[in-house]
């Protein structure tokens, strides 16, 4: 079949060629070296879920939750299954993903291969630390169920290798008790950024989730202003419905410009900041509020028009993290660029099990852009220097551009990784880092 796969970025948008994992299976025997790649739901934003040069493997009909068992929390499902569905199945048992990323539509399969982070990484690592187990096909025709234990060196490189181990066809997960599926969020206003970075330490010791929304745009004493929204578990006693119904709202096409401009995001920006009052507020909300508010918008990638969208996205070191912060942000104003979703994290120190784990100790910030063409590449390789030169790491789930030295420093075991890759999987990501670093 041949349709469009795009990326969440839509940077290169036309049709794919993809076949079904059962005719994967048949082709396997004579799958030719860097033929195929599996596909999930298309939520990384670049190009590591693409292989232009041969074909998807569309996980997506694989959708089945296998088993799930309301006493411990365990669940198995196949790898097409999205987390909305787990948490679906979940939270009516007071069950709620340990870890989950900004958007419920990545699968289980996607959140594995890119060892996802979440807003409470302080307290509970990445996605692959509750990983139980998973099955993955290679192409000699063997499946292997792979732990911690049994076939480990292919468990660590699997978790946050980006699909290029094998097909993983199943995973068990471990989810988490709660008392509510919901949240008892507490937002804080601050005026400033020395503000976020004078009380995060404390908040993160005393909340299960913490993120901040940043105003990118704000100058002066306004500058890095923005809002954290702390939160934990609601306790049992909240009478909000376990799956509320989502916002029926969508962007229905895409705008030949991008409706993001920096007129549009200054507007944007000060009206968010102010209907947060001043100092902190307490209120119960809705989970999908919570974790996902832009899942309640289908298809709002469209609002960066048709020439797509650029996310960035880096980490970097605690020490030196507040004057990183205002430089990445200080460079894409005075680029011209305004960032629609900024978003400061810290992460915590949980060593990974992931052997290309993006998330480790440290402040992460990202930043997206309208694609402005020469000019937005410039900035993404003018923040990447900002960010290597201070010790960080770029994240290339999110990633459609950094240079194959960028990804090596960032990643310095990738080379253990490629060891372990299924010779008929590549992706164009690898193509263009690793593989080019090979030859």
């Amino acid at each position: 079949m041949s349709e469009a796969f795009d990326s969440w970025g839509r940077l290169d948008t036309h049709p794919r060629t993809a076949i079904s994992v059962d005719a994967y299976e048949e082709a396997m025997p004579s799958a030719a070296p860097g033929a195929y790649l599996p596909f999930g739901n298309g939520r990384s934003y670049g190009d590591s879920c693409h292989n232009d040069r041969g074909s998807l493997i569309d996980n997506r009909p694989r959708a089945r939750i296998l088993s799930f068992d309301p006493g411990t929390g365990i669940l198995r499902c196949e790898a097409g299954v999205t987390l909305r569905q787990v948490l679906e199945r979940a939270v009516s048992h007071r069950f709620f993903l340990p870890v989950t990323p900004g958007t419920a539509f990545v699968t289980v399969g996607g959140a594995l291969a890119n060892d996802v982070h979440g807003k409470n990484h302080h307290s509970r690592g990445t996605f692959g630390h509750h990983v139980l187990s998973f099955t993955v096909l290679r192409s000699d025709g063997e499946p292997r169920v792979c732990s911690a234990h049994d076939h480990a060196d292919l468990f660590r490189a699997t978790i946050g290798g980006m699909g290029l181990t094998g097909l993983v066809t199943d995973v068990t997960l471990k989810l988490m008790k709660v008392p509510s599926p919901h949240i008892q969020q507490h937002a804080i206003r601050f005026d400033r950024l020395d503000a976020y970075f004078a009380m995060i330490g404390r908040v993160d010791a005393e909340h299960e989730y913490s993120v901040a929304w940043i105003d990118q745009l704000a100058t002066g004493r306004s500058a890095g202003r923005g809002v954290l929204l702390a939160g934990d578990h609601a306790d049992g006693a909240c009478e909000f419905p376990d799956v509320p119904k989502g916002l029926k709202l969508a962007v229905p096409f895409r705008p030949p410009v991008s409706l993001l401009n920096r007129l549009t995001l200054k507007a944007f920006n000060e009206a968010y900041f102010r209907k947060e009052k001043p100092g902190e507020t307490i209120a119960t909300v809705k989970w999908p509020g919570y974790f996902y508010p832009l899942d309640a918008i289908r298809d709002w990638n469209r609002l960066y028009g048709r020439k797509g969208l650029y996310q960035h996205q880096s980490v970097y070191p605690e020490d030196n993290a507040p004057e990183i912060t205002a430089r990445l942000m200080e460079t894409a104003r005075e680029a011209g660029h305004g960032s629609f979703l900024t978003v400061l994290k810290r992460f915590g120190g949980q060593p990974s099990p992931g052997l290309l784990t993006f998330a480790r100790p440290g402040f992460t910030l990202t930043l997206d852009f309208a694609n402005q063409g020469a000019a937005t590449l410039r900035l993404l390789d003018r923040l990447d220097e900002i960010v290597m030169a201070a010790g960080g790491a770029i994240n290339p789930y999110k990633d459609a551009r950094m240079r194959p030295d960028v990804f090596a420093a960032s990643f310095p075991h990738w080379r253990a990784l490629e060891a372990l890759r299924d010779p008929a999987l590549v992706s164009d990501f690898w193509r263009r880092t690793a593989l080019s670093l090979s030859h």
